[in-house]
């Protein structure tokens, strides 16, 4: 009898891709100790024009769904002359990609290396493929020493979603590969890992780095003192990198006033990966200029908006083989600005406002929940849990946990009105509770 045998292997050194020639970019700015963070503005926009053009290149060879809508609206050949002339591009909305796992794909199936969908909570999912190169070479390329300064030093525990899910197992192979660092993959409240085992393999490991949610953070905050593991000593956790969620500048700081240690925002999706970083000094998320180009567009019209003014945030990936996203509309509002961080980083500023999805108009004005909550949050007697509930007529009602109070419910309530009536305008409706229920998925901030 004959047998034979299949031997299958993944060597990266024989993958060819579109974006190899940036390698040689990134590798001077390594062996001259430079990382794009710092790089003139003239010198990252020449980097962004090239590899946009590169990905223009790969989509128009490599995708029907991308060439058509290029040829549509007049484009002979996949290039751009400047960045100015990306508005020229159509824009890529969630719904026509929803549900469909092959419209943006630009690789052969059997390229994929890993699939992450988002949770599909406004419809059907959105499938991302990403090609092992996407992975472990380009999403590696461009590094961030002054946004991420862990080390193998470090412990760095993920308490983020790993099924299927692109936060966990992107923290993972960000401080494996980049940094050498341990990590703890907790996932969030999962079998292998419930909220107080967590707690303990923190405390066991020594772990120095947290990468979670926001209301994650809290509720770990929470438990850890029914578990009788005081935060600080038992763990010493340094840093926090909140993402998943987005959170209020208050809640942040009650962060750190609770964990002891520095706190900081991470923007970034499961369509386009790493967006932008604050660094330390907490004035705005640095737009990742190495992953990712970012615009500001007016959502009704789609003209570009100039620094400074509020719109839809509009995302192209840069170092993407797979699916590159190109003007993928997150959602997602805010506003650009000129870098003058004394941290001395060089990439654009932008400032989150919160969901086009979940902004709340009360007496004829639009506010994120980010906004009220960080009113909310600037009553110390408030909890860090909470449900906002729109009211018909543009009123609002404000469901709130006391938190290490004396005053009486009624006395609390009456302290939210008088306090939300002076910084908005309006009188709210407030009811106390001591009852608003923990999640381990995405708090739920938002009612009706």
């Amino acid at each position: 009898m004959r047998t034979q045998t299949h031997k299958m292997k993944v060597v990266m050194d024989e993958h060819h891709s579109h974006l190899e020639k940036f390698a040689g970019f990134f590798e001077r700015l390594d062996e001259g100790d430079q990382t794009i963070e710092k790089l003139p503005r003239q010198e990252i926009e020449h980097y962004q024009l090239q590899a946009i053009n590169a990905t223009l290149n790969h989509v128009w060879h490599h995708n029907r769904y991308y060439r058509s809508q290029l040829e549509t609206n007049g484009f002979e050949s996949p290039e751009i002359g400047n960045l100015d002339e990306l508005a020229l591009i159509p824009m890529l909305n969630k719904n026509v990609i929803r549900g469909d796992k092959e419209k943006l794909l630009c690789v052969h199936p059997k390229e994929i290396g890993q699939v992450h969908l988002t949770s599909g909570t406004s419809g059907k999912p959105i499938y991302t493929a990403y090609s092992l190169a996407d992975q472990y070479v380009y999403d590696l390329l461009p590094k961030y020493t002054e946004l991420f300064k862990e080390t193998e030093g470090d412990v760095a525990a993920i308490a983020l979603p790993y099924e299927f899910a692109l936060p966990g197992l992107g923290f993972q192979r960000l401080f494996q590969f980049a940094f050498g660092t341990a990590v703890l993959s907790l996932g969030k409240g999962g079998y292998m890992a419930p909220i107080d085992k967590s707690l303990e393999l923190m405390k066991e490991f020594q772990a120095t780095v947290l990468a979670t949610t926001p209301s994650y953070a809290a509720l770990l905050a929470e438990e850890s003192e029914r578990c009788g593991i005081k935060i600080g000593e038992d763990i010493p956790i340094r840093k926090i990198i909140l993402t998943g969620e987005g959170c209020s500048n208050s809640f942040r700081q009650r962060l750190e006033t609770w964990w002891g240690c520095e706190v900081s925002f991470f923007y970034g999706s499961t369509e386009c990966g790493v967006v932008a970083v604050e660094c330390s000094q907490h004035r705005g998320y640095h737009v990742a200029e190495g992953h990712v180009k970012v615009e500001i567009v007016d959502p009704d019209t789609g003209l570009i908006l100039p620094y400074g003014k509020s719109g839809e945030i509009v995302v192209t990936t840069l170092l993407r083989e797979a699916m590159p996203m190109i003007r993928y509309r997150s959602g997602d509002i805010g506003f650009l600005q000129r870098s003058a961080c004394t941290c001395g980083i060089t990439m654009d500023v932008l400032q989150l406002r919160g969901r086009m999805e979940n902004m709340i108009t009360l007496d004829g004005e639009a506010y994120s929940p980010f906004v009220l909550e960080q009113f909310l949050l600037e009553i110390p007697e408030v909890g860090m849990w909470y449900h906002l509930i729109p009211l018909p007529n543009e009123g609002l009602k404000i469901e709130a946990e006391p938190f290490r109070t004396t005053l009486s419910d009624e006395q609390l309530a009456a302290k939210i009105k008088s306090h939300m009536a002076t910084r908005i305008g309006i009188e709210v409706e407030v009811t106390i509770r001591h009852d608003i229920p923990r999640t381990y998925g995405k708090a739920t901030r938002v009612l009706g």
